[in-house]
């Protein structure tokens, strides 16, 4: 069920890496945040135990994978999982790679900037995002 209003069920807010039955993932290209992706729910649900549990399990594996990916493909510092749904209230997790050089690091990155960091950080960073892109494209992903 698709709800008229909802962002995430208008569209996919970004490059859609994979989709399956049940859910997508999703790079937004936010400049700003090198590596974010969202893992997005099709269907419009709102919390996590709106789900039975089989799907949310396939659901959290999706969120499982994109963390591992996003550690072996862009190595940052810390990830953030991050599930808030206050301004979009439509189930979707965002897998935020954080570095303590970033520019908002150690605050959330909905968050005040920090500092700037270097043009040649950005562009390998810009690199390491267009390859775990493409890992995610490759996996053969159920659910």
């Amino acid at each position: 069920m698709k709800k008229v209003d909802c962002p995430l069920c208008i569209d996919d807010g970004g490059i859609c890496l994979v989709r399956t039955k049940q859910y997508r993932i999703v790079a937004p290209r936010e400049p700003e945040f090198l590596g974010l992706i969202r893992v997005i729910w099709n269907d419009h649900v709102v919390e996590m135990t709106d789900l039975e549990i089989s799907p949310r399990n396939d659901f959290m594996r999706a969120v499982y994978f994109v963390e591992e990916s996003v550690r072996q493909m862009m190595h940052p510092d810390k990830i953030n999982l991050a599930s808030l749904g206050n301004v979009v209230p439509h189930l979707h997790w965002h897998i935020i790679p954080r570095w303590l050089d970033d520019s908002y690091f150690p605050l959330p990155i909905w968050g005040q900037r920090q500092r700037e960091i270097s043009a040649e950080k950005v562009s390998q960073r810009q690199s390491d995002e267009q390859l775990l892109m493409r890992h995610i494209q490759e996996q053969q992903l159920e659910g």
